[in-house]
């Protein structure tokens, strides 16, 4: 029997919470990002982690906040804990991937490709994951090819997102940025929620697993507690908000004392006065030796 599905059982409140969700999570992420590349190699790693896990934080919460809108008539829906807690994991691993590749690499070329491609399935994973971790009375099928087209939508986004993250250009690119990744998140969800039919068995065997209500406070308490404490970390550093690209000359420093302006200047006045002196001083000095 086909199930009558429903992803919008809350009207667009949902979907809007779960979309500034994944904004937040992006911007806190690519900040970190952008940040990673204007410090010492030493600091590089923290920064890029902190960005990983502020990503992978986001798009989970707005995923499964995105399913709090989610029924489907007819039959109750849980979700296994373990299951579900692994897709955050999966998320942050994979984000994390392909953040260091961008971080270490440059945000451009080959190392762009592969870390946004690695970013972009590491979204869909998470997605997909979440879903087999929901338990009804009931079947899931996927349309092969709008899930096909859910993927290429994580992946295109998100390379978007680390390209105009690691243009370091200020503030705007990173909130432009995370809004790409927000949308990445968000349309690769419901696009893959649009392949997805649901044929119920009718059965009266209930459903095992934890309620969305069970899982609605560690979700809300945990992740968004991570990204509030990143936000904090974001607002109280300067050089996270601007993101001036002068400071980029950190990582330079062991060429810099060859070039100051003392020693290009100093000596040269050295040079110029040491003849000048003894040609001025030689006419009254000999009258002296008489």
């Amino acid at each position: 029997m086909q199930g009558t599905v429903d992803g919008f059982s809350y009207g667009l409140v949902t979907p809007l919470v779960a979309y500034l969700m994944a904004c937040l999570g992006g911007a806190l992420g690519l900040r970190c990002t952008t940040r990673s590349m204007l410090v010492a190699q030493s600091w590089r790693p923290g920064w890029l982690a902190l960005g990983s896990a502020a990503i992978g934080s986001g798009i989970w919460t707005m995923h499964f906040i995105a399913m709090m809108g989610f029924t489907v008539r007819g039959t109750p829906i849980h979700y296994d804990k373990a299951m579900t807690f692994a897709s955050l994991a999966v998320a942050i691993v994979m984000v994390g991937v392909g953040i260091f590749i961008v971080g270490y690499k440059g945000a451009r070329g080959t190392a762009l490709f592969t870390g946004g491609t690695i970013t972009g399935l590491g979204i869909a994973s998470m997605h997909y994951l979440g879903m087999a971790s929901m338990s009804l009375d009931g079947t899931f099928e996927y349309n092969t090819l709008t899930v096909g087209a859910s993927v290429v939508i994580a992946v295109c986004a998100a390379t978007a997102a680390l390209w105009a993250a690691g243009q370091v250009r200020g503030l705007l690119w990173s909130v432009g940025a995370s809004l790409v990744m927000g949308l990445a998140v968000s349309g690769m969800h419901y696009t893959g929620m649009a392949a997805l039919d649901v044929h119920l068995h009718g059965t009266a065997e209930p459903a095992t697993g934890e309620s969305p209500a069970t899982l609605l406070a560690p979700m809300l308490i945990g992740p968004l507690a991570f990204l509030l404490l990143a936000g904090v970390v974001v607002m109280f550093d300067p050089l996270m908000v601007m993101g001036k690209p002068a400071v980029a000359l950190v990582e330079h420093k062991p060429g810099i004392p060859a070039r100051t302006h003392h020693t290009v200047h100093h000596n040269p006045d050295r040079l110029r006065f040491r003849p000048r002196r003894p040609v001025r001083h030689q006419g009254p000095r000999t009258p002296q030796k008489r």
